[in-house]
């Protein structure tokens, strides 16, 4: 594998790819009304915001930034590590 250089370069890095495989993992439980919550409910608010916004990557990026340790915490609650990988994937070449 390729190691990136986020630093250096974003050349290479599929951030829409890392965000579209890390929100399918979170919307398997933020959708369904028995894994949801008024936290998550409001996120999906925020979200949809995000992405009907000029610059939808960038807001959406940030929503998702600023609630990571919330998504580890749901990811984890639900053993999923699937999603915690395309969370950690995303969080190294992205963040």
């Amino acid at each position: 594998m390729t190691q990136l250089a986020r630093y250096t370069s974003f050349a290479g890095i599929d951030f829409d790819g890392n965000m579209a495989a890390v929100l399918g993992h979170l919307r398997r439980y933020i959708d369904d009304p028995a894994t949801t919550n008024p936290f998550w409910e409001r996120f999906k608010q925020r979200l949809a915001k995000a992405e009907s916004d000029r610059v939808p990557v960038a807001d959406a990026l940030l929503l998702m930034h600023s609630h990571v340790y919330y998504m580890v915490e749901l990811f984890e609650e639900h053993d999923d590590e699937v999603a915690l990988a395309a969370l950690k994937k995303l969080e190294e070449e992205c963040f």
